[in-house]
């Protein structure tokens, strides 16, 4: 994923942070060797990298981190990536990230990095996004923006979480969805360019989101938003559009 900003509004409304999760500082602020073990294949511009980094104090799905290559000369480039793996995944963590054009991370990760390369990283971070399985989630996200949302997907799949979560996530065409392979019936996959015969193609849409804000769960939806800033923009003013309240809106955008 490219680097994220943790955003709490849509334009002119203010957004409350409901139940903040407090983060260690004290893990947060160390810097760990996490060595590469794996590369996959996701989509022709998307790869999830897995590490082990054996002290890591855990995560909560939505957390992330940041990581730091130091090259040869000493230069050093840093870049905070959010964490697809679960927290039950003890001792290794995953990232998934795009090839970025002209991204000296990312295109060091795709076109260099190899299993046994280490490098650094320092988290988690951030409570905000984060979602610790308390509640109905209702995820948003586009493009690499599902990565946070699935390691929600993953918690609530390997907890056998009750508490109900759906998800809604936007790409290009079958061949850009991340995790096609993973994706099971909480999810329904939108798709802006090309799509699978039958399956209209279009931007995420009311359709899409107001059906499960008429028929919403005990207590409602906690949202979570996250992609581009045009599709964090778009989403959160079709979720309030749907009567999703603003307060329970929450959104990491990049770009």
């Amino acid at each position: 994923m490219t680097e994220t900003v943790t955003a709490a509004r849509v334009p002119a409304t203010r957004f409350a942070v409901p139940g903040r999760i407090a983060v260690s500082e004290q893990a947060a602020s160390v810097w760990q060797t996490a060595t590469l073990t794996s590369i996959r294949r996701e989509t022709p511009h998307a790869a999830t990298f897995r590490f082990a980094v054996p002290d890591w104090a855990g995560h909560l799905p939505g957390q992330h981190l940041l990581l730091r290559l130091t090259a040869p000369d000493g230069y050093v480039a840093q870049r905070h990536y959010s964490i697809a793996s679960a927290p039950d995944d003890s001792g290794h963590i995953e990232l998934t990230l795009d090839h970025v054009r002209d991204g000296e991370v990312s295109g060091w990760f795709h076109t260099t990095a190899r299993p046994g390369d280490t490098v650094e990283m320092r988290g988690p971070l951030s409570g905000f996004f984060a979602w610790p399985g308390d509640r109905p989630a209702l995820l948003l996200g586009a493009g690499s923006g599902v990565v946070p949302l699935m390691s929600m997907v993953r918690h609530h799949r390997a907890r056998g979480l009750d508490v109900p979560l759906r998800m809604l996530v936007s790409a290009r065409g079958p061949e850009e969805l991340i995790y096609a392979g993973e994706l099971g019936e909480e999810t329904t996959a939108v798709f802006t360019r090309s799509a699978p015969a039958g399956v209209p193609v279009g931007r995420m849409a009311a359709t899409h989101v107001a059906p499960l804000l008429a028929e919403q769960p005990p207590g409602g939806w906690e949202a979570y938003v996250c992609g581009s800033n045009g599709f964090a923009e778009h989403a959160s003013r079709l979720l309030v559009a749907a009567g999703q309240p603003v307060e329970r809106i929450r959104i990491e955008r990049f770009g």
